[in-house]
């Protein structure tokens, strides 16, 4: 039987045990993938505090994990257009990445030029940046401040919304002012002075992407004259200021995947730094959620040794 990082209960991170699970068997149009890793998103950590139950219900040995990358390695019926040990990376809307396999109903190849880790770490901040720039409506020209610029969702979207053609200003700590510089957008300090650092530049901005959930809406919104194009991804008292709030959907951007790891194999497209835990200790992986401590993208790699690498 295969061994899965399980969440055995809502509380805290020492509920997810490495633990046999059922050999998952992939239903029509789906395929079984063996994982070689798995991205950790914050989404994951408020599903096992059990804040999302309502959306995400715990049954029996529940295993978190938006997104994995491995090798192709059992076929439902009518899965086409892949073969038994293509390598793939997946988003999983259902969940399950934390585990050595894993059922994906969509999914794109993955280059050879693209470490597994990378491939894991790809599709859920792809689908939130792809998502919520069309979410934005914009285009070439416009101008666009992204709150929480140099995390995972924020790193990418800035990246794209330079490449359509808009000049982006980017709200991050000091510290990623010079990785956002060279990515060419404009760093402001994100912070009680944002609405002064934005202005040093310009006096409005097109639109808002606030993929932090960490404050500065009301600025915002005096920057973009108002809630409509002003979308967040992570504050939940959004909704007191008229911001939509974009949560992931099987239209917001399916496409995403496909679009952007291209984009990342020829280098035309850059992650955030990762920091590797094994598989079995992804509980540690969410006590550093929790600890705030985490600067890097969290992610599970199975029969590998921990340690941070770029790539």
């Amino acid at each position: 039987m295969p061994n899965a990082s399980v969440l055995t209960s809502y509380g805290p991170p020492q509920v997810l045990e490495w633990k046999q699970v059922a050999m998952p068997e992939p239903g029509a149009g789906e395929i079984r993938i063996r994982v070689r890793a798995a991205g950790v998103s914050p989404t994951d950590a408020k599903i096992r505090r059990g804040d999302l139950a309502e959306a995400f219900p715990l049954r029996g040995d529940g295993v978190l994990g938006f997104e994995a990358a491995g090798v192709v390695d059992a076929l439902g019926p009518g899965a086409n257009s892949v073969a038994l040990g293509d390598a793939v990376a997946a988003f999983l809307p259902r969940l399950g990445g934390y585990a050595e396999y894993a059922i994906a109903s969509s999914w794109t190849p993955k280059p050879d030029s693209v470490s597994w880790a990378d491939a894991a770490a790809l599709p859920v901040a792809a689908e939130a940046a792809v998502g919520t720039l069309k979410e934005l409506h914009v285009k070439s020209g416009d101008s666009l401040l992204i709150l929480g610029a140099a995390g995972s969702v924020g790193v990418i979207a800035t990246q794209l919304a330079l490449a359509a053609g808009l000049t982006v200003y980017a709200a991050a700590a000091p510290g990623d002012h010079e990785l956002l510089r060279e990515l060419g957008a404009v760093p402001v300090r994100y912070g009680a002075s944002l609405l002064v650092e934005v202005r040093a530049h310009t006096e409005h901005v097109d639109a808002v992407l606030d993929a932090a959930g960490k404050g500065g809406l009301t600025d915002a919104l005096t920057l973009a004259g108002g809630p409509t194009r002003v979308v967040t991804l992570a504050d939940e008292k959004a909704a007191e200021l008229g911001v939509a709030f974009s949560g992931p959907r099987p239209d917001r951007a399916p496409e995403a995947l496909d679009e952007t790891m291209p984009r990342l194999a020829s280098g035309a497209l850059r992650l955030r730094r990762e920091l590797r835990l094994p598989m079995q200790r992804a509980f540690q992986a969410h006590e550093l959620l929790e600890k705030g401590t985490a600067h890097e993208k969290l992610v599970l790699v199975v029969e590998s040794q921990p340690g941070k690498e770029s790539r």
